[in-house]
């Protein structure tokens, strides 16, 4: 990939990894960016790098604009090794004379790369940096999504450098958000949302208020990851309160795998009653969806249904995985029900109870179970469940 002018003597030098298939445990079917950014100013400067087997791909992309050894600063807004990974040789490359990061950012590169030496000059929110006609402001965005996390803010441009919050996982030879399809776009930045930043939600209200409070006259959000949004990014800030807020539609997502398809049967079933109440939802087999898109669709629903059959006196693994992972994201305000086959014991659906009781979903029925295949009269229980589901989600979410 060419660099790109993303402002007036602000360029995108970074890389994109077309065939990266797992972001620990994210599906990233569609590949993704490592997005660094090169201000050309009185004083020169390098806003993150790149994962570090795309190092020579980024040095290629700034010696096309200046050669490296002229860069007077870098800049490290996230810590994260697919941003982080290429620093020491970036450093041995050019040399920079400091090397800006947050208080946590100093502590987590001295983990990371155990170097003596380095030019680290800490900055707190609030410190700027003047390079000449451009001025960087940094705030500071802990835990969003790590300690050490910040955004840099050039005035002049109205550009905000964002770090890994606004992003994508999303490979494309298109650089800004206006030169794609749009619904495809926003179905990547919740995907990313749901998977990487649900957990942090709070804080994300905390820092859109920040934000709003600071008067920043923003344009152009240039994250870590995927596209730039450029001209009105209010697409994204918008989408971003909802999420965070957590706010949810009328529909439910019934989430189940199946041995020899008696859970199928009941899932199928229980889709039929929210059907029946109205209610959109979406089916999805742990056998033909990922857990990461399964997240995704989890984000703006209000109910979550699982389904598994007994197996070993507990769950089957791919529903067991896929409770773990969603515990972890801390989703918050949702109803929810569980069901499922057995064949002597019958564990599974009080244990997805204990599960969802530790999310604290709010459980709209104790949980069906059926032994072995279920039959007509179990079916229709399964289709009463749904509808009861259904009937709570429409009380819970108005038209």
């Amino acid at each position: 990939m060419l660099p790109v002018e993303v402002k007036p003597k602000v360029y995108w030098v970074g890389a994109v990894d077309w065939n990266i298939r797992d972001f620990h445990g994210y599906s990233t079917y569609k590949g993704s960016t490592y997005n660094a950014y090169l201000v050309v100013d009185e004083k020169i400067a390098l806003f993150d790098t790149v994962k570090r087997p795309f190092f020579e791909t980024m040095l290629e992309n700034i010696r096309k604009i200046v050669d490296p050894s002229k860069i007077d600063y870098l800049v490290v807004n996230h810590v994260e090794m697919d941003h982080s990974g290429s620093i020491p040789e970036t450093i041995a490359a050019v040399g920079p004379e400091k090397v800006f990061c947050s208080s946590m950012g100093e502590k987590a590169l001295g983990e990371h790369f155990h170097q003596d030496g380095w030019p680290l000059q800490v900055v707190r929110s609030g410190d700027t940096l003047r390079l000449g006609t451009k001025t960087v402001h940094f705030l500071e965005t802990r835990m969003l999504h790590w300690p050490d996390s910040m955004f840099s803010y050039l005035a002049e441009d109205r550009l905000l450098i964002s770090s890994d919050a606004f992003g994508q996982h999303w490979a494309t030879s298109e650089r800004f958000d206006d030169q794609v399809e749009r619904s495809e776009l926003m179905h990547h930045a919740a995907k990313y949302y749901a998977n990487i930043l649900l957990l942090y939600s709070p804080l994300v209200q905390k820092l859109l208020a920040t934000v709003a409070d600071m008067k920043l006259e923003i344009d152009t959000i240039a994250p870590d990851h995927g596209l730039i949004w450029r001209g009105n990014p209010s697409a994204i800030l918008d989408a971003y309160g909802r999420w965070s807020r957590q706010e949810a539609k009328r529909k439910a997502v019934v989430v189940y795998d199946t041995m020899w398809h008696s859970t199928e049967r009941m899932a199928h079933a229980v889709g039929e009653g929210l059907e029946q109440e109205g209610v959109s939802y979406k089916l999805m087999s742990l056998k033909h969806n990922h857990r990461s898109d399964v997240m995704t669709e989890i984000l703006d629903a209000e109910a979550l249904v699982f389904g598994s059959p007994t197996l070993n006196n507990g769950l089957v693994p791919t529903l067991a995985d896929m409770l773990c992972y969603l515990k972890g994201l801390k989703p918050s305000g949702k109803i929810g029900a569980a069901f499922g086959s057995y064949g002597w014991s019958g564990e599974a659906v009080k244990l997805i109870n204990g599960e969802l009781e530790a999310m604290k979903v709010e459980r709209v029925d104790p949980g069906l179970s059926l032994k072995y295949v279920p039959g007509a009269e179990g079916l229709a229980r399964c289709t009463a469940l749904g509808r009861k589901i259904g009937s709570a989600v429409k009380a819970r979410v108005p038209e």
